[in-house]
């Protein structure tokens, strides 16, 4: 299971109007365990994008898996309860951006 260590959150400004409710990125540095296949020496981390439509609950809408210090994103994808929980991890921070 991945452990979030740092995170970064920042609402996305949309000038145009284009997207309907709020849009979020999130960058999380995150740990797994080295038997873990996605375990890499120089580090991880997650840039997820989420939303938030009238109030409603927030939705991950996409997120990629990068090993610090390479600019491509890794080519995984996070297991059911993982994504559960950076969804419920970005729910709780979401005020943070609301907030600056």
């Amino acid at each position: 299971m991945l452990k979030i260590t740092e995170y970064t959150i920042e609402k996305l400004n949309d000038p145009f109007g284009i997207l309907s409710g709020e849009r979020y990125e999130l960058f999380l540095d995150i740990e797994v365990p080295e038997e873990d296949e996605l375990f890499s020496e120089n580090g991880l981390y997650i840039r997820v994008l989420f939303a938030v439509v009238e109030e409603q609950i927030g939705k991950l809408i996409k997120y990629d898996i990068f090993e610090k210090g390479n600019e491509g994103a890794l080519e995984f994808d996070l297991e059911e309860d993982e994504e559960a929980m950076i969804t419920d991890f970005c729910l709780k921070h979401l005020n943070e951006a609301m907030n600056n």
